[in-house]
């Protein structure tokens, strides 16, 4: 219920093969920004656990945490394509 206190807008990169954020959560986090009528977006990476953009991760997806680079390089456009958005005047 707290997305309707949310005024900013939003941005979620999220590695879809995350053990740790199960699918019916990231659903949630869905609804509860539409319901709250936040402006958001939300990138799902196919092939992507959690800690995605952090090399020292490995690159072991089984370990629930590892480097993905394709995600990784898809991620650093989209933020600096969302934060081009956000502060252009």
């Amino acid at each position: 219920a707290d997305g309707k206190n949310i005024k900013a807008k939003v941005l979620a990169l999220h590695g879809a093969d995350a053990p740790y954020v199960p699918a019916k959560d990231v659903a949630a986090f869905e609804a509860e920004m539409k319901a709250g009528g936040v402006d958001y977006r939300l990138v799902k990476y196919p092939g992507a656990v959690h800690s995605f953009t952090h090399k020292a991760a490995g690159s072991d997806n089984s370990k629930g945490a590892a480097y993905n680079a394709e995600a990784d390089r898809d991620s650093w456009l989209q933020m600096l394509g969302f934060l081009e958005q956000v502060f252009a005047r």
